[in-house]
């Protein structure tokens, strides 16, 4: 069993976790006098600070879609541009720049693409940069380390929460699930059935209704 699988496992056995409280986030970003104030905590993040914690990183995330530029449903101005690098088997080192240049102007736009991130790490990879590397994979497990400490998967009540819904499939990839289906449950959750392996997992919930209502006043307000 690979490090990835242990680690799942004893995230899932894991008590200790709690949903998103979104009232208190969205005062606490807001408060200038606070250590979360979001421009804050958001320079940090955009300085690839290795020392934020899985709370700053929570107070980041969730705290991200009550900014305006935040769009649930999201598309990278440069995914047609990135997509002949995504598909290459190999990449130069011109091609490594390319990628860098797209992907930083695209993480100016939504610093939480986790596929970018991932992406941006390999890249920096290739170059030889292992420190630049290093940061951008601190970042991405942090947001990482942020959604598993929402919850657990097992039942739409202790889903993860997620702010985009491409994120479900990056946490499914990560952990080595083979997805099978999506469905959206009366309670605004994701349920992403995946394959059954030795874990003995069927499916995993992911909490959707923080971007669910987002989306929906964004859209009420384009009405009017």
């Amino acid at each position: 069993m690979s490090l990835i699988f242990v680690l799942f496992e004893a995230n899932s056995q894991e008590k200790e976790f709690r949903s998103p409280d979104y009232d208190s986030i969205s005062i606490v970003i807001a408060d200038t006098s606070s250590a979360c104030f979001y421009p804050k905590l958001l320079l940090r993040l955009e300085q690839w600070d290795t020392t934020l914690t899985t709370e700053d990183y929570r107070i980041l995330y969730y705290g991200f879609t009550y900014k305006p530029e935040y769009q649930p449903y999201w598309r990278s101005p440069y995914d047609d541009e990135m997509r002949e690098y995504y598909q290459s088997k190999k990449l130069s080192d011109k091609d490594c720049d390319k990628v860098i240049e797209l992907i930083s102007k695209s993480l100016k736009e939504n610093p939480f693409d986790l596929r970018q991130l991932n992406f941006l790490a390999y890249a920096y990879k290739l170059k030889e940069d292992e420190i630049t590397s290093g940061k951008v994979i601190s970042r991405f497990f942090g947001i990482i380390s942020a959604i598993r400490s929402t919850g657990n998967g097992e039942t739409c009540e202790t889903g993860y929460h997620v702010i985009s819904t491409s994120h479900e499939y990056v946490f499914l990839n990560l952990f080595e699930f083979q997805f099978v289906s999506q469905a959206l449950t009366a309670d605004l959750c994701d349920f992403m059935q995946v394959k059954i392996d030795e874990r003995g997992i069927d499916g995993v919930y992911f909490q959707i209704s923080r971007l669910w209502n987002v989306n929906i006043e964004r859209m009420k307000s384009l009405r009017k």
